[in-house]
């Protein structure tokens, strides 16, 4: 098995333990998209707790990547991604995050 088959095996099972369906395919894009980054332990998870954290990810994803707005409620969807994930999880993956604001935002096209 290699790495990054390895990696989406617990991205798969940390998605499944929230009891969420989920595409397969959309979320190994999304995992892919990522790059080296989810072979690190630090980015590999998305810290909502801290501010510059979720501005980074308002601006380098939501904004730069999936052409959203700060207009589009942001914020409201970062916090009911949060909540879906958990509050009080400290291990929040980021590609589960990730596929959880682009369902969010229906924004699916980007990774076709």
């Amino acid at each position: 098995m290699s790495k990054f088959d390895e990696k989406l095996e617990a991205i798969v099972s940390s998605i499944k333990e929230m009891k969420v369906d989920y595409d397969t395919d959309l979320l190994t894009k999304i995992a892919k998209g990522l790059g080296p980054s989810i072979y690190n332990a630090d980015a590999a998870y998305v810290s909502t707790s801290d501010k510059s954290e979720v501005d980074r990810l308002k601006q380098n994803f939501l904004i730069k990547k999936l052409g959203l707005s700060e207009s589009d409620n942001l914020d409201e969807a970062i916090e009911k991604v949060t909540e879906i994930m958990g509050k009080s999880n400290p291990r929040k993956h980021r590609a589960v995050f990730y596929y959880l604001l682009v369902k969010h935002f229906g924004k699916e096209e980007i990774y076709q």
